[in-house]
């Protein structure tokens, strides 16, 4: 047995951000300017088509028809191929051995010392991305930084459905458990809290603002004959439509589906079963559509009769269709009517047969000629009645039925991995009735990551985008420990996937092709491609991004007006005399008895606190609410409390930081001063969310995850010892269990920038997350399986490294010489 991933020759230019490069080495290829324009209504032109107003469509002054975006670079920060993590479970020998860890199989190890330079000089082989970050900016990124205008196939958007906690955030990986209204069920993570906050801060309102301009941004990203499918519930339904008709026109609409979600549900009045999707065209007229099928069932009601070689007919009992048989020697079949409201001259003529004359109805005529119903009665496919002949149409003909707009086979999701997550029927036929293999699949809600998981199964590209870390981090499991089946190519000398699978067909018999002696027609299948049952495949390689840089920003990069608003600064200094600084290393806590305001850019506020020495002044660095503390401001904040030379404390407060600023010490010396960072509680930035106001505990110095490496014979090992985390219920540090870490991950050759995940560990998991894995290469240890692997691969199983995978301690890493 085979392991593959799907490679596409497709390739993705790699373009740094002026900032990623260093601004004295400014891109070219990157545009100057700061902001994006797009109309509001790039359809309906206002005061004379019918048009959907709601507050604030067209800004303050209801005037303003044209939609600003900022232009922001995206950084990948993780670099991760499963087949890399397959290596490092297996000991093995190559005749020819390749560098596992050239991640994107081009032959350059993504890891090279000149790498960035390479960004300038090299096209990559495409690499599928999981995006963190506001959908919005990233797909402006993506138009703006990366040309990537009418590049989509196909868009699938999956957008909260009302304003409920539940639909909008998990806050643990293992736990799907969200109760609205409840304030521990309310997220931490300041991306999701503002995109909650801006989709319903004036509620529907907002929320149809907010679908508006992603729905208009990501119309640019589709190729004219591209799709976008939104899904939704009765709650919005009837808004969204309106709101598609204007951003993609009325006529570009295709149809609207329903599905049934549940089979049951508790209502007061009619309950509610059923989901939507939209479906709209960027052009109807050059939609890349492909039909699909369903098998039919012998209970339908449409076939009810049998006949046999002689022309006897009885009736199909209910126990046969229960049973789903038919009896032997017989031909289950429906009769239809023989004529039509149109036709030629020709198949209005009469049609004899023994001795008796048949005309069409007054007004119609036959469905063929005359000379096609003496064909068909030969064939036996004409049952005469008293009044009209009638066509035999059997079920086995074409026993498929072409899936329609009402999709009553699929329910729910199953096996969840995420609070709101979307069927993987429902997607899959979205992307198979407007997808070829190697279309890129675009989708700005990536959830569990089930677009990116049915893309991937299905040989397709794609890019998915969360404001959510659980949710991507759920995905990126999903997705890192994935098998899929291997689908035969329909060139396998290529191997370019872009070719397309080879499809079971069927043919499909029907009145004309009999009529006119003609062969059947042929059916692809596109939902069942052939499967290659000694291969088996995984995720190909994806990188993980972000719209922060770890490491080199510019120094208000993303600290802008967000540090001068007055509500938070208020809130945090009235928190700070409630609650003082935990210092989570000393268990002490500092009282401040004074808190003044301070007009600096790096340093926000004086608080003066007492000790055993008497009152001490320190100063405080406030960082952003919805974004990161960087480097470079933490730079000027302690050079201006060296200069200012009156204090001998500096706290940095944030609620997130670059991990240059965060690693090391908590607490680190800075001659005549400490420096201190601290983290921001979540219920800082929950303000208005939260039912119960929080005092207690609301900035805590956290320690760093104790980490040890050991050598020995040439290879290294490094073992987590533990992590101290600060619990607020109970007001201390206290050391955190193993099995609340989700999965840490290693790469032995980190640059400080790109991270490719070599080893991956899941310490809490429910030790099933490899399970696929294991069983498929259990078999390929077998001496058959090496054979027909020609022994390019000689396999050996680590049993030793299957049980690391649950543990604190990495697989080994050879050193270097």
């Amino acid at each position: 047995m085979l392991i593959t991933d799907t490679k596409h020759k497709d390739k993705r230019i790699l373009i740094p951000s002026n900032e990623e490069a260093g601004m004295e080495n400014a891109n070219p290829l990157v545009k100057e300017k700061t902001k994006a324009e797009y109309p509001k209504n790039p359809v309906v032109t206002r005061g004379q088509d019918p048009e959907l107003f709601w507050l604030g469509k067209y800004g303050k002054d209801e005037n303003d028809d044209i939609l600003n975006v900022d232009i922001r670079s995206l950084y990948r920060h993780e670099h991760i191929s499963p087949i890399t993590l397959i290596n490092n479970l297996y000991s093995y020998q190559q005749a020819e051995q390749k560098d596992i860890f050239d991640t994107f199989g081009n032959g350059i190890p993504i890891y090279e010392e000149d790498k960035i330079p390479a960004f300038y000089k090299h096209h990559d082989n495409w690499s599928n991305r999981l995006i963190l970050g506001d959908s919005l900016l990233v797909m402006n990124s993506m138009l703006e930084r990366e040309g990537m205008a009418g590049q989509v196939q196909m868009i699938y958007i999956d957008p909260p459905y009302g304003i409920k906690y539940g639909g909008n955030w998990q806050i643990k990986i293992n736990n799907r458990d969200v109760k609205d209204g409840k304030d521990e069920h309310l997220s931490g993570e300041a991306e999701q809290i503002k995109a909650y906050r801006d989709t319903w801060e004036l509620g529907i309102h907002s929320y149809l603002s907010y679908l508006r301009d992603r729905l208009v941004v990501a119309k640019e990203l589709l190729t004219e004959s591209g799709s976008c499918f939104v899904q939704i519930s009765d709650e919005n339904v009837h808004l969204v439509r309106c709101l598609m008709d204007e951003v993609f026109g009325s006529e570009n609409f295709i149809c609207e589906i329903v599905f049934q979600k549940t089979g049951s549900e508790t209502s007061d009045f009619l309950p509610a079963v059923y989901d939507y999707i939209v479906f709209y065209a960027k052009n109807k007229s050059s939609c890349k559509f492909k039909p699909l099928y369903t098998e039919k069932s012998f209970s339908t009601n449409e076939f009810n009769q049998l006949i046999d070689s002689n022309g006897v007919i009885k009736g199909f009992s209910t126990d046969d269709k229960t049973k789903g048989t038919i009896p032997p020697g017989w031909h289950l079949f429906k009769s239809t009517d023989l004529n039509s409201r149109t036709g030629s001259q020709s198949s209005q003529a009469p049609f004899v047969i023994n001795g008796k004359t048949y005309y069409p109805r007054t007004g119609a005529s036959w469905r063929t000629s005359v000379t096609g119903l003496e064909k068909l009665y030969s064939k036996k496919r004409i049952l005469l009645t008293a009044n009209t002949p009638r066509y035999i149409h059997y079920f086995d003909d074409f026993p498929y039925s072409k899936v329609s707009n009402i999709w009553n086979d699929l329910m729910g999701a199953t096996d969840r991995y995420y609070v709101v997550q979307t069927n993987v029927k429902a997607l899959l036929r979205c992307i198979l009735m407007t997808t070829d293999p190697g279309d890129l699949v675009f989708d700005p809600t990536c959830g569990s990551g089930t677009t990116a998981y049915v893309a991937e199964q299905w040989g397709r590209r794609w890019i998915t985008i969360d404001t959510s870390r659980i949710a991507l981090n759920i995905a990126k499991t999903r997705l890192m420990t994935a098998t899929y089946p291997y689908y035969q190519l329909y060139d396998e000398a290529e191997t370019d996937i872009r070719h397309g699978f080879k499809y079971k067909t069927v043919p499909h018999i029907t009145l004309k092709s009999l009529a006119n002696d003609e062969p059947p027609e042929t059916e692809t299948l596109y939902d069942q491609p052939l499967e290659d049952k000694k291969r088996f495949r995984v995720s190909g390689p994806f990188t993980v991004e972000t719209l922060q840089s770890l490491d080199i920003l510019p120094i208000d990069h993303f600290e802008s007006d967000q540090l001068t608003e007055a509500d938070f600064l208020q809130r945090v200094k009235e928190q700070l005399k409630a609650s003082g600084v935990v210092n989570g290393l000393k268990q002490q806590r500092a009282k401040f008895i004074r808190l003044d305001e301070l007009s600096g850019p790096y340093l926000h506020l004086a608080g003066y606190y007492n000790t055993e020495k008497g009152e001490c002044k320190a100063y405080i660095h406030l960082g952003p609410k919805f974004s990161t503390v960087s480097k470079a401001s933490v730079s000027e904040a302690s050079k201006e409390c060296r200069q200012r030379g009156d204090a001998d404390w500096l706290i940095i407060l944030f609620f997130s930081i670059e991990d240059t600023v965060e690693s090391g010490q908590i607490t680190t010396s800075m001659g005549s001063f400490e420096l201190t960072k601290v983290r921001m509680q979540d219920d800082l930035m929950q303000d208005g969310l939260l039912k119960k106001d929080k005092k207690a505990a609301s900035f805590v110095t956290i320690g760093e995850p104790d980490i040890t490496v050991a050598t020995k014979d040439g290879f290294a090992q490094v073992k987590i010892e533990g992590i101290d985390i600060y619990d607020p219920i109970k007001d201390e540090v206290s050391v955190r269990n193993a099995h609340d870490i989700a999965y840490w991950m290693v790469d032995d050759d980190y640059d400080g920038s790109n991270f490719i995940v070599k080893q991956i560990f899941f310490c809490g998991g429910d030790k099933d997350e490899f399970e696929k894995w294991k069983k498929k290469l259990d078999n390929m240890a077998t001496e058959t399986a090496r054979q027909k692997a020609n022994h390019t691969l000689k396999i050996d199983i680590d049993i030793d490294a299957w049980d690391r995978l649950y543990g604190l301690e990495s697989h080994p890493i050879k050193l270097s010489d």
